[in-house]
Protein backbone atom coordinates (compact mmCIF):
# COMPACT_ATOMS: atom_id res chain seq x y z
CA UNK A 1 0.00 0.00 0.00
CA UNK A 2 2.71 2.37 0.86
CA UNK A 3 4.34 2.01 -2.89
CA UNK A 4 0.70 3.01 -4.69
CA UNK A 5 0.13 5.91 -1.71
CA UNK A 6 3.11 7.41 -2.79
CA UNK A 7 2.45 6.61 -6.66
CA UNK A 8 -1.17 8.17 -6.66
CA UNK A 9 -1.11 10.62 -3.70
CA UNK A 10 2.29 12.64 -4.35
CA UNK A 11 3.99 13.65 -1.76
CA UNK A 12 1.39 16.37 -0.17
CA UNK A 13 -1.05 13.58 0.88
CA UNK A 14 1.52 10.50 1.38
CA UNK A 15 3.73 9.88 4.39
CA UNK A 16 6.07 7.77 2.09
CA UNK A 17 9.44 8.51 0.22
CA UNK A 18 8.30 7.54 -2.77
CA UNK A 19 9.26 10.97 -4.10
CA UNK A 20 12.75 10.58 -3.17
CA UNK A 21 13.57 7.96 -5.00
CA UNK A 22 14.30 7.45 -8.98
CA UNK A 23 11.41 5.34 -10.69
CA UNK A 24 13.24 5.29 -14.41
CA UNK A 25 12.00 1.82 -14.79
CA UNK A 26 8.64 2.77 -13.88
CA UNK A 27 8.81 6.11 -15.91
CA UNK A 28 9.87 3.70 -18.84
CA UNK A 29 7.09 0.79 -18.48
CA UNK A 30 4.79 3.54 -18.41
CA UNK A 31 5.99 5.27 -21.72
CA UNK A 32 5.92 1.78 -22.94
CA UNK A 33 2.59 1.41 -22.07
CA UNK A 34 0.84 4.39 -23.51
CA UNK A 35 3.21 3.39 -27.11
CA UNK A 36 1.61 0.31 -27.31
CA UNK A 37 -2.01 1.76 -26.46
CA UNK A 38 -1.14 4.24 -28.99
CA UNK A 39 0.38 1.73 -31.49
CA UNK A 40 -3.06 0.04 -31.46
CA UNK A 41 -4.94 2.74 -32.10
CA UNK A 42 -3.16 4.44 -34.73
CA UNK A 43 -3.27 1.07 -36.83
CA UNK A 44 -6.84 -0.11 -35.79
CA UNK A 45 -8.61 2.87 -35.57
CA UNK A 46 -10.05 2.20 -32.02
CA UNK A 47 -9.61 2.40 -28.88
CA UNK A 48 -8.07 -0.34 -26.88
CA UNK A 49 -11.07 -1.47 -24.44
CA UNK A 50 -11.91 2.13 -22.65
CA UNK A 51 -8.14 3.24 -23.81
CA UNK A 52 -7.53 5.76 -26.47
CA UNK A 53 -11.15 7.01 -26.92
CA UNK A 54 -11.02 10.04 -24.86
CA UNK A 55 -14.14 12.09 -25.47
CA UNK A 56 -16.30 14.73 -23.82
CA UNK A 57 -17.25 12.09 -20.78
CA UNK A 58 -13.41 12.01 -19.93
CA UNK A 59 -12.53 15.34 -20.27
CA UNK A 60 -15.42 16.13 -17.53
CA UNK A 61 -14.46 13.16 -14.94
CA UNK A 62 -10.92 14.12 -15.73
CA UNK A 63 -11.71 17.82 -14.50
CA UNK A 64 -13.98 17.13 -12.09
CA UNK A 65 -11.01 14.64 -10.36
CA UNK A 66 -8.30 16.90 -10.68
CA UNK A 67 -10.47 19.50 -8.99
CA UNK A 68 -11.55 17.35 -6.26
CA UNK A 69 -8.49 15.89 -5.87
CA UNK A 70 -7.60 17.59 -2.21
CA UNK A 71 -10.77 16.95 -0.90
CA UNK A 72 -10.70 13.01 -2.00
CA UNK A 73 -7.05 13.04 -0.71
CA UNK A 74 -6.81 15.45 2.61
CA UNK A 75 -8.56 12.93 5.07
CA UNK A 76 -7.21 9.54 3.67
CA UNK A 77 -5.33 8.42 6.51
CA UNK A 78 -8.26 8.83 8.80
CA UNK A 79 -10.49 6.75 6.27
CA UNK A 80 -11.12 3.23 6.91
CA UNK A 81 -9.13 0.34 4.84
CA UNK A 82 -11.73 0.39 2.43
CA UNK A 83 -12.24 4.23 2.29
CA UNK A 84 -8.49 3.90 1.60
CA UNK A 85 -8.70 1.69 -1.18
CA UNK A 86 -11.28 3.72 -3.32
CA UNK A 87 -9.25 6.55 -3.57
CA UNK A 88 -6.63 4.54 -4.57
CA UNK A 89 -8.99 3.26 -7.41
CA UNK A 90 -10.09 6.90 -7.57
CA UNK A 91 -6.17 7.97 -8.43
CA UNK A 92 -5.74 4.69 -11.09
CA UNK A 93 -8.58 5.67 -12.84
CA UNK A 94 -7.89 9.38 -13.19
CA UNK A 95 -4.29 7.82 -14.13
CA UNK A 96 -6.16 6.03 -17.07
CA UNK A 97 -7.51 8.98 -17.98
CA UNK A 98 -4.39 11.04 -18.36
CA UNK A 99 -3.59 8.27 -20.77
CA UNK A 100 -6.32 8.69 -22.62
CA UNK A 101 -5.34 12.59 -23.17
CA UNK A 102 -1.46 11.91 -23.81
CA UNK A 103 -2.87 9.38 -26.66
CA UNK A 104 -5.40 11.66 -28.44
CA UNK A 105 -3.06 14.50 -28.06
CA UNK A 106 -0.61 12.33 -29.85
CA UNK A 107 -2.99 10.63 -33.25
CA UNK A 108 -3.64 13.62 -34.66
CA UNK A 109 0.01 14.81 -35.04
CA UNK A 110 0.59 11.66 -37.01
CA UNK A 111 0.73 12.54 -40.39
CA UNK A 112 0.67 9.37 -42.32
CA UNK A 113 -1.93 7.32 -42.80
CA UNK A 114 -1.89 3.80 -42.03
CA UNK A 115 -2.76 2.57 -45.39
CA UNK A 116 0.30 5.05 -46.72
CA UNK A 117 2.55 3.83 -43.99
CA UNK A 118 4.38 1.33 -45.90
CA UNK A 119 4.82 3.29 -48.97
CA UNK A 120 5.68 5.72 -46.98
CA UNK A 121 8.67 4.17 -44.80
CA UNK A 122 10.07 2.55 -48.18
CA UNK A 123 10.40 5.97 -49.98
CA UNK A 124 12.23 7.21 -46.89
CA UNK A 125 14.83 4.77 -46.58
CA UNK A 126 15.28 5.51 -50.92
CA UNK A 127 15.35 8.96 -50.09
CA UNK A 128 17.91 8.35 -47.53
CA UNK A 129 20.38 6.12 -49.31
CA UNK A 130 20.03 8.21 -52.60
CA UNK A 131 21.29 10.97 -50.47
CA UNK A 132 24.06 9.56 -48.90
CA UNK A 133 25.13 7.51 -52.16
CA UNK A 134 25.13 11.32 -53.68
CA UNK A 135 26.85 12.30 -51.39
CA UNK A 136 29.97 9.67 -51.26
CA UNK A 137 29.97 9.77 -54.94
CA UNK A 138 32.51 12.18 -56.18
CA UNK A 139 34.74 10.69 -52.39
CA UNK A 140 34.32 7.16 -52.63
CA UNK A 141 34.30 6.61 -56.36
CA UNK A 142 33.35 2.70 -56.58
CA UNK A 143 32.49 2.44 -53.11
CA UNK A 144 29.63 5.68 -52.99
CA UNK A 145 26.97 2.83 -53.12
CA UNK A 146 28.65 0.84 -50.40
CA UNK A 147 28.75 3.83 -48.17
CA UNK A 148 26.20 5.51 -48.83
CA UNK A 149 23.81 2.16 -48.26
CA UNK A 150 25.62 1.67 -45.11
CA UNK A 151 25.51 5.34 -43.85
CA UNK A 152 21.73 5.44 -44.86
CA UNK A 153 20.83 2.60 -42.38
CA UNK A 154 22.90 3.96 -39.49
CA UNK A 155 20.81 7.39 -40.54
CA UNK A 156 17.39 5.51 -40.92
CA UNK A 157 18.40 3.16 -38.00
CA UNK A 158 19.25 6.33 -35.51
CA UNK A 159 16.12 7.95 -36.68
CA UNK A 160 13.68 5.29 -35.48
CA UNK A 161 15.79 4.75 -32.30
CA UNK A 162 15.10 8.48 -31.74
CA UNK A 163 11.43 8.02 -32.56
CA UNK A 164 11.02 5.06 -30.09
CA UNK A 165 12.68 6.91 -27.58
CA UNK A 166 10.46 9.99 -27.91
CA UNK A 167 7.33 7.48 -27.42
CA UNK A 168 8.47 6.21 -24.11
CA UNK A 169 9.88 10.06 -22.83
CA UNK A 170 6.80 12.30 -23.71
CA UNK A 171 3.97 10.24 -22.56
CA UNK A 172 5.78 10.14 -19.16
CA UNK A 173 6.74 14.29 -19.00
CA UNK A 174 2.74 14.53 -20.05
CA UNK A 175 1.95 12.50 -16.96
CA UNK A 176 4.77 14.30 -14.98
CA UNK A 177 3.50 17.97 -15.97
CA UNK A 178 0.29 17.29 -14.79
CA UNK A 179 1.31 15.46 -11.59
CA UNK A 180 3.38 18.93 -11.18
CA UNK A 181 0.19 21.31 -11.78
CA UNK A 182 -2.35 19.15 -9.41
CA UNK A 183 0.68 19.26 -6.44
CA UNK A 184 0.93 23.34 -7.32
CA UNK A 185 -3.22 23.05 -7.31
CA UNK A 186 -3.70 20.72 -3.89
CA UNK A 187 -0.87 22.44 -2.16
CA UNK A 188 -2.90 25.94 -3.23
CA UNK A 189 -6.23 24.58 -2.07
CA UNK A 190 -4.65 22.95 0.88
CA UNK A 191 -3.23 26.67 2.28
CA UNK A 192 -6.45 28.70 1.45
CA UNK A 193 -9.16 26.18 2.49
CA UNK A 194 -8.45 23.07 3.99
CA UNK A 195 -5.87 24.33 6.68
CA UNK A 196 -8.04 26.91 7.64
CA UNK A 197 -11.63 25.54 7.69
CA UNK A 198 -10.94 21.85 9.00
CA UNK A 199 -9.10 21.74 11.81
CA UNK A 200 -7.28 18.23 11.23
CA UNK A 201 -6.38 17.81 7.46
CA UNK A 202 -5.37 14.05 7.84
Amino acid sequence: MDYLEGLFLGKLWSDTDFENRRHLGLFTLYGFLVALIFSYRYLTGRPLFFLGGFGTIQTVLLVLLFLGCPFICFRYYRMPFWGKLLVIFEKIAKAVLVIDLTVELAIPRVKVQVGGLQDYLIGYLNSTLETYTEKFASEAGSFATVMGVLMGGIHTVLVFVGIIALAVIVPGLVFLLIRYVQFGYDWVIDKLILKKYFRFRR
